[in-house]
């Protein structure tokens, strides 16, 4: 099973008046992507400015076609999308 790790920073200086909004729409993406089953955890970061997303059973591709439907991509700073190998051990 691969696995799909995306950072996601946004520009926290320019976020617009409608940020509550948006949060409430990036929160309803991201619930019907795990019910979905290819959204595995969501980790906020503790500096509030983006997310780390797992990604499981889907390609860099994907991830990245997924990444640009969020309300989020369009406050973006930065998108770092790196596929992960599971280590044998």
């Amino acid at each position: 099973m691969n696995r799909i790790l995306v950072i996601l920073t946004i520009d926290t200086q320019n976020l617009p008046a409608n940020f509550p909004e948006i949060l409430k729409q990036e929160r309803e993406v991201v619930a019907q992507w795990k019910q979905a089953g290819f959204l595995e955890q969501l980790f906020l970061r503790p500096t509030k400015n983006g997310a780390v997303l797992i990604f499981k059973d889907i390609d860099e591709e994907k991830a990245t076609q997924l990444m640009t439907t969020l309300p989020f991509y369009a406050l973006r700073k930065s998108i770092e999308v790196l596929p992960l190998i599971k280590d044998a051990l």
